[in-house]
């Protein structure tokens, strides 16, 4: 078997108004478990940034230590990459995103990194509002270790050993939600009709930005009594709606009954068209955590666009830091001097 991609390419393959295929956008070969749900991810993510017109040299992807975080390897093989300590990916983001506020951020973490050894800084990240994409590949179990219990494990969930899950899940966007998140979403690896409007528009967003997304390991924790395999979530899953993703540069063409949908304007001019069912205002963090709570009682996964704040201010905004990247800020900048010093003491007195 050959794991080296043909560099041929058929002269009339479709390209952005970048010039770009969306081969350009890919990585290097996956190595992770054939059928993983992880790599449905990564192919989403090239999707979105191919759409988008992204160039990749302009993205940041970042990740901490896990199965899902080896994945940023898998997309936009062209772009900077950081893979960081175990649950500690969102620090190394915040310093990167401070440092050059102009780069896109995406973020790759699992359930294990973002709701074990990094849940105390995922809920810091999400209140600060930093301008980033955050994406959790959840399956619900350390499926780099042997596919342990994680701690979004629902309750009476079976992995490939058996036994039930004692112990109450973590629900990370109720979390997200409840700690300050901007924009909030759940989706499922197998359904790429959804996640790839969802990534769209959680790139266009200005503030956090977060997805969950189901993504079974299909080595360890793929068993008919397990919440997080593909048989569970194609049976239990219920969309908020339809959702259509329409940049800013293009005409809005998008048809709709009227009464039945919601438009939301970004910041950026691009405008999300919502085909949304009864019960959920997606501007209303209180309606978006009754309603996860609602489908959770009656063993459902609520997927699609849960929450978004058109009005988000991000942590630059909040901070009011410097539009220039700290690289570009020169000495006298950066340094100065002892009457500015004097003067920031003198306003803490």
């Amino acid at each position: 078997m050959s794991y080296i991609r043909p560099s041929f390419q058929h002269p009339e393959l479709k390209t952005n108004r970048l010039g770009y295929t969306r081969k350009y956008y890919e990585g290097a070969l996956s190595t992770l478990c054939a059928g993983c749900g992880h790599d449905s991810v990564s192919g989403a993510i090239v999707q979105a940034c191919f759409e988008l017109d992204i160039e990749p040299h302009r993205v940041a992807k970042i990740s901490g230590i896990g199965c899902s975080s080896k994945t940023p390897t898998y997309f936009l093989g062209q772009s900077h990459g950081f893979n960081s300590v175990h649950g500690r990916m969102p620090s190394v983001a915040t310093g990167a995103n401070l440092a050059n506020r102009e780069m896109t951020y995406i973020g790759i973490s699992g359930d294990g990194d973002t709701a074990s050894i990094g849940l105390g800084q995922f809920g810091h990240v999400t209140r600060r509002n930093l301008n980033m994409l955050y994406i959790v590949e959840n399956n619900g179990c350390y499926g780099l270790t042997k596919g342990q219990d994680s701690a979004t494990t629902d309750v009476g969930s079976m992995s490939k050993k058996g036994e039930p899950n004692p112990y109450q899940a973590i629900d990370l966007c109720t979390m997200a939600l409840q700690v300050g998140a901007t924009f909030v979403a759940r989706s499922f690896s197998g359904d790429k009709a959804q996640l790839i409007p969802l990534i769209k528009a959680a790139l266009a967003h200005s503030g956090f930005a977060f997805i969950d997304v189901i993504s079974p390991c299909v080595t360890f924790n793929n068993t008919p009594q397990s919440s997080k395999g593909y048989e569970y979530a194609r049976d239990h899953m219920e969309a908020t709606g339809k959702m259509d993703f329409v940049p800013v540069r293009k005409e809005i063409t998008a048809d709709y009954a009227p009464g039945f949908s919601q438009e939301i304007t970004l910041h950026d001019g691009s405008v999300m068209h919502l085909y949304k069912t009864d019960g959920l205002d997606c501007i209303d963090r209180n309606s978006a955590i009754r309603a996860i709570q609602e489908h959770t009682e009656r063993e459902q996964i609520l997927t699609g666009l849960l929450y978004v704040d058109p009005d988000s201010q991000d942590f630059h905004k909040a901070q009011k830091t410097v539009k220039q990247p700290l690289r570009e800020l020169a000495e006298g900048e950066l340094c100065p001097g002892n009457r500015a010093l004097t003067a920031i003491n003198a306003s803490l007195k």
